[in-house]
């Protein structure tokens, strides 16, 4: 296979480091531009002594310049868990937006491959169970989640655009709930957060009834199916998820078995807008791309909660 020389915005997160590190052991060359908003330096670091690695600090809402040629740009820069959106609106629209406007100025300008992470976060609250490619969607534009849906929703929009028009070789994911190593404690999403609550031996919160569904996608099976899409000449959104549904609250006593903490569940008023039910129809990934999950759901959460007991220790 053809050595790559790949732009990857967000590098420095949770999805864009394990990205970076597939991409590296695949024989790549990887420049990651990231601006520490959301993402962390230690996600990294251990890339900084790689040939093959380059790394520029940069808000990729500012002009994005690249020396050389450019063979792919992964744009995966946005605040992406709603306790981040929700203290960074502005920036979540504008990664979105001027962010995407930006990189596709770039892949036009390198005459490069393209391709966008979004997010099932564009089907809002369904109305059609599971979701697929060909759903509208159903989100309010001016609720507190509307300011990552719709920029999410933009970005699709403008990268068709760029591909129709300016005939860019484009792709779009949209990524349905993923979780494993490197994910922040603090993230606010449902998993770290039942994690650490478990290792404080706090309670665990569960925001509604906690008989509402969600599907989970280990961190490793996600990234094989960026790679697959990468590959293959596709110009439409696929879903990347685990179609296999578990409640918030099975999931809540499952960590807690695997932590081995006698825990106490408090329950809390749901959120405005938060989704009932997220499961993802993956035919098209396994049509298109010979993709489907194979990391069971208690294998990588046994994994995950191994690596934050390692980082609540150092802490």
């Amino acid at each position: 296979m053809k050595k790559m020389r790949i732009v990857l915005t967000g590098g420095a997160g949770f999805i864009g480091s394990h990205l970076t590190s597939f991409l590296l052991n695949e024989g790549h060359s990887v420049i990651v531009l990231d601006n520490f908003i959301t993402g962390k330096r230690e996600n990294i670091e251990p890339f900084f002594d790689k040939e093959e690695f380059d790394f520029i600090e940069q808000d990729v809402t500012k002009y994005i310049d690249i020396e050389g040629d450019v063979d792919y740009i992964l744009h995966f820069a946005s605040p992406a868990s709603p306790i981040d959106y929700l203290k960074y609106p502005i920036q979540t629209m504008k990664v979105g937006a001027l962010g995407t406007l930006n990189t596709l100025g770039l892949a036009k300008m390198k005459k490069a491959k393209f391709l966008l992470a979004s997010t099932s976060e564009v089907y809002g609250d369904p109305k059609v169970h599971p979701q697929n490619e060909d759903y509208w969607g159903h989100v309010n534009p001016i609720g507190p989640r509307g300011v990552y849906d719709e920029s999410k929703r933009y970005a699709e929009a403008l990268t068709m655009a760029y591909h129709k028009f300016h005939l860019i070789d484009t792709r779009i994911i949209r990524i349905f709930n993923t979780f494993g190593p490197k994910m922040r404690p603090d993230d606010g999403r449902v998993i770290p957060t039942f994690v650490m609550q478990c290792l404080k031996g706090k309670s665990l919160t569960i925001f509604g009834s906690g008989k509402q569904t969600r599907s989970f996608c280990y961190i490793s099976d996600l990234i094989d199916g960026i790679y697959r899409l990468m590959m293959k000449d596709y110009h439409f959104p696929v879903n990347l998820g685990n179609p296999k549904e578990i409640s918030i609250e099975n999931l809540a006593k499952s960590i807690a078995n695997i932590t081995g903490r006698e825990v106490s569940i408090v329950y809390k008023g749901l959120p405005e807008d938060d989704p009932q039910c997220r499961k993802p129809d993956i035919s098209k990934a396994k049509e298109l791309l010979s993709w489907e999950p194979h990391v069971d759901l208690m294998k990588g959460l046994i994994e995950t909660v191994e690596w934050f007991q390692s980082l609540h220790k150092e802490v």
